[in-house]
């Protein structure tokens, strides 16, 4: 942010909820798997596709991270080793540097960061040591430790269960409109948050943080 988000003198502090992928983080699953399949296989795309519509078995916890690895590597016809499958699977990322500085931001003006996430074992913890300024987040809600996923209620309901969130209070950042609809509907204010337009956020932030 050049200018900065503008607040009052003595704003109150609010609670941020903040997904990870396609806000804080972009990530890009195809680029680095197509690496582990090997140059005879005629459609690596359609076994990409296959293995990533199973991804929700592993965030929600219900399969570990080495069946899930194994099986995708079958999928793949691919000779690589496990480490191989988790290093190609973690190295997905790039930081959206915009929205960072707006975390930092925030974290200055003591507002609460808490992150909720689908995300999966193999992701975390190695996401919080490869981008250390997660430590800004000090609570976080991981699908596949609490066994839900967005855009159940369930997954906010344990949010607001676990650190006494008042909702009317309580911003929700997302990029997935299903998970914004479930938001609104617990009376978050929400934001579905568009990687190519972060400027229509800040002018919205600047906007909540003043008026409530």
């Amino acid at each position: 942010m050049q200018q900065g988000i503008k607040t009052p003198e003595s704003p109150p502090t609010r609670t941020f909820l903040f997904d990870i992928g396609r806000v804080l983080l972009d990530f890009d699953f195809e680029s680095s798997l197509v690496k582990l399949i090997p140059e005879r296989i005629n459609n690596p795309e359609e076994r990409i596709q296959q293995v990533l519509e199973q991804k929700d078995s592993l965030e929600a916890g219900l399969i570990d991270p080495e069946s899930y690895a194994n099986w995708a590597l079958k999928i793949f016809e691919s000779d690589a080793a496990l480490p191989q499958f988790y290093q190609a699977w973690q190295q997905i990322f790039t930081a959206n540097e915009s929205m960072w500085r707006c975390v930092r931001q925030l974290a200055s003006n003591n507002h609460a960061l808490i992150l909720i996430s689908n995300i999966n074992a193999i992701h975390c913890p190695w996401i919080f040591a490869a981008y250390p300024e997660f430590a800004y987040f000090k609570h976080k809600i991981l699908s596949f430790e609490i066994g839900f996923l967005k855009p159940e209620f369930a997954i906010y309901q344990y949010a607001i269960k676990m650190y006494q969130l008042n909702p009317a209070s309580t911003i929700y950042i997302d990029d997935q409109p299903q998970n914004i609809a479930s938001g609104k509907a617990l009376g978050f204010h929400c934001w579905q948050y568009d990687l190519k337009n972060h400027q229509a956020f800040e002018t919205w932030l600047e906007k909540i943080l003043v008026t409530g």
